[in-house]
């Protein structure tokens, strides 16, 4: 895979400069760089159970991009700059995992964001297109994608089809702090690929695979267990079913906006086992391996009352149990959980802008409300519940760690969040650059995130955690 992403590249770059040679006349250039300001408070997300877990910082996060367009040829390199007073999170981007991740982030870093070469000379349909390098993957929901990843990948986008083809696999995560990718991500390739349709006006129906293979190698038995070794490995298959009627579409004018999305995990998984010695390191003892066969649902409903106001309403499930976890439900490893249900333009976390829960044993119940004034203000206010659906198990990864759930109780808890937004400057991009960026040019955004912990959570916990969040952001 890394052999046949490297040469694309390099044949890619020799007909991308033979390409730039023949048009140096027609070739617009666009250059730039995004200015993030964010302060972070978080208190405190062990609950109590164990030092740290509490954050209170402010940082700088530098982005210089360039972007070149040459015929059916484009080319695209971000890179970053990160100096922060505390290990504060700028960015949401992170592969949905971060609360979980075992190596030590620096304060302040450099990375390369996003660098790929673009072909769309395939067919003469004006959203059709290939990409190859390390490039964003998402899709509307973010349960599927949401992620910067070295890929191959195809897109065929119309306004009554849509359909997406590639193949994925990290090799670094391009930071100066990271000399290790993260266990979940070791030797771990991703195939993907979906089709939708437009049915009625504004109401899509299509289907999506994705599946995993991971070759990576579980420490033996009687080995120590290191922080970056993997948990488990195996070869997963996602099959999901979605329909949705402007459900992500913040300009929708339709009254009534919904999402019906339903997902079967199928493969095989083989679990680490391990046990804590007398020095309290823990050792591996084997492994259980097992067939998988589970399933996830999210839908959703939101009334538009006017142009400026929506209300709406929102479930979700994703299975959990089973004797070797074989009913355990898990996502891809390349979500953020992020988007734009709530019917503004910000995109917000689907479980929780503090628990940040993912869909493994966990169901939710979620309420909301959002506020937005042209182009230039929104708000969202949402409430959510929480529960296990397997009460001896634990959950997905979340934003609570180093923490041990009671057996026998389901309710995890509730949360409030509240997430503002001002924009202003609009219209200052290069009209090259309208597809490539998820922001207009300059706002301002405040995230907040309040979780209550429930009867699930120890007794000798704390009350509550707080997530917040100020951001400024500006493209120069």
């Amino acid at each position: 895979m890394k052999q046949t992403l490297w040469a694309g590249c390099g044949l890619g770059l020799s007909l991308l400069c033979s390409s730039g040679l023949a048009l140096a006349d027609e070739a617009p250039k666009n250059f730039g760089v995004d200015v993030k300001l964010t302060g972070e408070s978080q208190e405190d997300r062990d609950l109590g159970t164990a030092p740290g877990g509490t954050v209170n910082g402010v940082g700088i996060d530098v982005r210089p991009w360039a972007f070149g367009l040459w015929g059916n040829w484009s080319a695209y390199i971000m890179g970053q700059g990160v100096a922060a007073t505390d290990t504060i999170d700028t960015d949401q981007v992170n592969n949905g995992v971060d609360n979980a991740d075992a190596r030590e982030a620096d304060d302040s870093y450099l990375a390369l964001r996003e660098f790929w070469i673009d072909y769309s000379g395939i067919t003469a349909y004006p959203g059709e297109h290939l990409r190859l390098g390390r490039q964003r993957l998402r899709e509307e929901t973010g349960q599927w994608m949401d992620s910067n990843i070295e890929a191959l990948n195809w897109s065929f986008e119309t306004t009554l089809l849509r359909a997406h083809l590639g193949v994925a696999q990290r090799f670094s995560d391009y930071r100066t702090d990271y000399s290790d990718l993260a266990p979940e991500d070791e030797d771990r390739t991703h195939g993907f690929g979906d089709i939708s349709t437009q049915w009625l006006p504004n109401n899509w129906i299509g289907l999506r695979v994705h599946h995993v293979e991971d070759s990576g190698s579980l420490p033996n038995p009687g080995e120590q267990v290191e922080v970056l070794d993997k948990s488990y490995t195996g070869n997963l298959t996602w099959v999901g079913l979605e329909t949705n009627g402007d459900g992500y579409n913040y300009r929708s004018t339709m009254p009534v906006n919904y999402w019906i999305n339903g997902t079967w995990l199928t493969g095989n998984r083989d679990n680490l086992s391990s046990r804590t010695d007398v020095n309290g390191n823990r050792i591996a003892v084997g492994s259980n391996k097992g067939d998988v066969n589970t399933w996830a649902a999210d839908l959703g409903l939101r009334w538009n009352i006017n142009d400026s106001w929506r209300l709406g309403a929102a479930a979700a499930r994703g299975e959990g149990g089973g004797v070797d976890k074989e009913d355990q439900f898990q996502q891809t490893g390349l979500h953020s959980n992020r988007s734009s249900y709530t019917g503004t333009r910000s995109r917000v976390h689907r479980f929780g802008e503090a628990f940040r829960g993912e869909l493994s044993n966990l169901q939710s119940a979620t309420l909301f409300g959002a506020w937005q004034l042209r182009d230039d203000y929104d708000a969202s206010l949402v409430y959510h519940r929480f529960w296990r659906v397997d009460e001896l198990q634990e959950t997905g990864d979340n934003g609570i760690i180093n923490t041990v759930l009671v057996d026998g109780e389901k309710d995890l808890g509730q949360e409030v969040d509240l997430v503002l937004t001002k924009y202003f400057k609009q219209g200052l991009l290069p009209s090259s650059m309208v597809d490539w960026v998820d922001e207009p040019s300059a706002l301002v955004r405040l995230r907040v995130g309040v979780f209550l912990p429930g009867d699930a959570y120890a007794d000798d916990t704390d009350s509550s955690m707080h997530r917040a969040f100020l951001d400024f952001v500006w493209k120069i």
